[in-house]
């Protein structure tokens, strides 16, 4: 499943639709390759985002409720980190 944080598209491997008091959140785990590292957690440190899953017509501003990974150093060669992320609408 492809979805889009600033037109960053990133693909997550579990994504789950939630709804909560009204507001959009999406709930997904992704795979991030050491070379990718930099990009993605800079991108992840605005901390809010347009979010776009154009597969379920889902276009909304959301912000990161919860973020964790499986690794903390990925600058280290030929690593691969699970990233959960959690983000719920904004209005």
């Amino acid at each position: 499943m492809d979805i889009f944080l600033d037109g960053r598209k990133i693909k997550a491997h579990t994504y789950e639709e939630l709804n909560q008091n009204g507001k959009h959140k999406i709930k997904v785990q992704f795979h991030v390759k050491t070379e990718e590292y930099h990009e993605v957690t800079t991108l992840l440190y605005k901390g809010s985002f347009q979010v776009e899953v154009p597969q379920h017509n889902l276009n909304f501003h959301g912000e990161i409720q919860e973020y964790s990974t499986s690794i903390t150093n990925l600058y280290e060669e030929n690593q691969v980190g699970d990233f959960l992320l959690v983000l719920i609408e904004v209005r």
